[in-house]
């Protein structure tokens, strides 16, 4: 079975920092790209950083480069999504995500609210 569970959320003070964590089992992890995306109240859901399942390299959207940092431990079939410099508009539900060919999963997500 494919599960992708998502930890890490919580509140915190704008200027903070939250780390969040994906655990993936079922599928050979090294064969995924792997993606963190975010849906805020009433918008759709966006791509924070991804993975690449080619060269593992990794990527980021405009707004958050510089203070999120995302990695994985493929011996752990874990990503991480290290976040600093946190402000209100990083509030959200937080996803992780994986893909190869038609393949696309999910996980449950994970809720950050940062407040002013």
């Amino acid at each position: 079975e494919v599960q992708l569970v998502e930890s890490g959320g919580g509140l915190v003070q704008a200027g903070g920092s939250l780390r969040l964590s994906c655990a993936a089992s079922g599928f050979v992890f090294d064969d995924y790209a792997i993606g963190w995306f975010r849906q805020a109240p009433g918008k759709e859901r966006e791509g924070v950083s991804y993975i690449s399942s080619s060269d593992r390299s990794t990527y980021y959207a405009d707004s958050v480069k510089g203070r999120f940092t995302m990695s994985s431990d493929n011996a752990k079939n874990t990503v991480y999504l290290e976040m600093n410099s946190l402000k209100p508009e990083d509030t959200a539900v937080y996803y992780c995500n994986a893909v190869f060919l038609e393949r696309d999963y999910w996980g449950q997500g994970t809720q950050v609210t940062v407040s002013s």
